[in-house]
């Protein structure tokens, strides 16, 4: 790939598409509830609603996703993303109530929903296998950057009447409408969902863009008979869905290793770190909202850093290597936090500790489990599957995340906020030998050698038949 190729569509996929992702994130939430609970006057139990109910909720916008990506096409899918998103985040900065307040939280989870699965599909789609990893992994970067916004936000605005505080923090979330608008217009269409239309030519244009010429023949030759047997399949009347329920074995290893990284991404607690960061420090001894949310900058600082230094690795050393880093120390830096929460609770060097374990832990998170997980479960589907088994995935993902904060403060007042990390600390454990035992490395594959990753022998001996009987019907066709 040329630079200027790279330059003119590749490189500008971070400041379109993920910019959605920038702003659907959690950091602003984490310091918004503090002045909302002071305003509003809400109860820890509609606490724990609203920060959750945006993961619960946003498994309607990934359901809906994997359907309307493959009528509409993956771009304006991510602009319906937009659009929905945009429309929640005015309700809540206005909302006079705790009650509008739901349903502006409501409207931008449907949108998250939308966003979060489709993403990482397209820029898999339109990549090169060779920065394909590291690609995939730009929205997961522009997460962290907007949560790394929510907290300097969050930080910044402390200081106004608490009426006006939590507003101005939700309405820095309404930033990217402009840059997405704009953006919707330049970047292409899925050379893969073209295909998929029959809108060849359209496809090969896009090809040419990204990829040299005889390059870009060839990609289109490897999209156009996996199309052909994804084509074929629907002739038999094999619905999608009927084969992700009802799996044959290569995509039930496959639905295996994609829905579980997604769930493990969450089941190791970081969407509580980030959300209820404020709490942690708080109960390691920090007082005063200033300091905590001070805090929490350095969370953002950390979570940001790290995440560019694994977009840097993610082609060079692959996809499994990072995950075990991240997960053993992930794994590590939860005991830790545990420990300084249990019995150095309050003392400095408690503080020191706790600050250094929650930073390590997002560190870690952004490392490996975080990018790695998107970049997974946009690249092991086949293409007839791609799309609805990435919402699938996406779905586990939302409805972890939304379980775990839904139930966090509610968990700490049982078995303390120490007790909760060491649960956190032993899912990770867990982590490390899903990843050794089910995630395979899929560095500088393309999306169609990957999927024979899944075969054995006797399936790969399977689909060469299948293949030629393809072939031989498009012939006659």
């Amino acid at each position: 790939m040329t630079p200027r190729n790279m330059s003119s569509h590749v490189l500008f996929l971070p400041l379109s598409i993920p910019c959605f992702s920038a702003m659907v994130d959690v950091g602003v939430m984490s310091g918004a509830i503090i002045f909302i609970q002071e305003d509003l006057k809400i109860t820890e139990v509609q606490q724990e609603v609203l920060v959750g109910i945006l993961s619960i909720i946003s498994l309607l916008g990934s359901l809906a996703g994997g359907k309307t990506s493959d009528a509409i096409g993956r771009k304006w899918t991510i602009g319906l993303a937009a659009v929905i998103f945009q429309a929640g985040g005015a309700v809540m900065a206005l909302a006079p109530s705790f009650k509008v307040l739901m349903i502006g939280r409501l409207l931008a989870g449907v949108g998250i929903g939308f966003g979060v699965m489709i993403a990482p599909v397209y820029i898999a789609e339109i990549s090169p296998a060779i920065a394909r990893g590291s690609l995939t992994s730009f929205p997961e970067i522009f997460i962290n950057f907007g949560i790394l916004l929510g907290y300097i936000s969050n930080y910044a605005f402390s200081r106004l009447p608490a009426h006006i505080s939590w507003r101005v923090m939700l309405g820095v979330g309404l930033l990217p409408s402009v840059v997405i608008a704009v953006a919707l217009f330049v970047i292409p269409e899925s050379p893969r969902w073209l295909v998929v239309q029959n809108r060849i030519d359209e496809a090969r244009l896009v090809l040419l863009k990204i990829n040299e010429s005889e390059e870009a023949e060839e990609k289109l030759q490897e999209i156009q008979h996996a199309a052909g047997l994804a084509n074929a399949e629907k002739y038999e009347s094999k619905a999608v869905w009927q084969e992700i329920l009802c799996p044959t074995p290569p995509v039930r290893r496959m639905l295996i290793t994609g829905c579980g990284i997604q769930c493990f991404q969450q089941i190791t607690g970081i969407d509580t770190t980030v959300y209820y960061s404020p709490t942690i420090f708080k109960n390691a001894g920090i007082t005063g909202n200033s300091e905590l949310l001070a805090a929490t900058v350095a969370v953002g600082f950390t979570k940001t850093l790290f995440i560019l230094i694994a977009i840097c690795l993610i082609d060079k050393l692959g996809r499994k290597p990072l995950l075990y880093a991240s997960t053993i120390g992930m794994t590590v830096s939860l005991f830790s936090l545990s420990l300084s929460l249990a019995f150095l609770s309050h003392a400095k060097v408690g503080i020191v500790l706790a600050i250094l374990s929650v930073c390590g832990n997002v560190a870690f998170f952004s490392v490996g489990l975080g990018p790695i997980c998107w970049v997974l479960t946009s690249e092991i589907f086949p293409l007839r599957l791609r799309a609805q088994a990435s919402a699938l995935g996406a779905v586990g993902s939302r409805v972890s995340s939304g379980a775990i904060s839904m139930s966090f403060l509610s968990v700490t007042r049982a078995i303390t906020v120490a007790g909760t990390f060491f649960v956190f600390g032993v899912i990770s454990c867990c982590a490390v030998a899903f990843v050794h035992y089910c995630v395979p490395e899929t560095k500088g594959k393309t999306l169609e050698e990957i999927e024979v990753l899944f075969k054995n022998e006797d399936e790969l001996q399977q689909s060469e038949v299948e293949m030629g009987d393809v072939e031989r019907l498009m012939q006659k066709s």
